[in-house]
């Protein structure tokens, strides 16, 4: 295939960019609700109890966090990366669209 044909091709690359969005809304979606239900129906016998259960609670909230911080990070380089690859691409397009156009 042509330069041309795989850099036309652009429907790989927005729906990369609607998947890395799509899962990024799963991720937060996630995290919401586990920080929302984080006191709904939890009985603790005592005070000792409660503490230790904050604590493990309070910890894999904070790995889930650092683990959405990692991927948002990853999925903006993607993004970054994407809008790039565009920007050139749009430039190529016009120096052709410039080329054909003289007389």
């Amino acid at each position: 295939m042509s330069e041309f044909g795989r850099s036309f091709g652009q429907s790989n690359k927005e729906q990369s960019y609607g998947q890395i969005k799509k899962d990024q809304m799963a991720r937060e979606s996630e995290l919401y609700s586990m920080m929302s239900g984080a006191g709904s129906g939890a009985e603790f016998g005592d005070l000792e109890t409660f503490a230790a259960e904050s604590d493990v609670r309070k910890n894999e909230l904070l790995f889930k966090i650092t683990t959405q911080i990692e991927d948002a990070k990853k999925a903006l380089k993607q993004a970054e990366q994407l809008t790039e690859r565009l920007r050139k691409r749009v430039a190529e397009l016009e120096g052709m669209y410039r080329i054909l156009t003289k007389k």
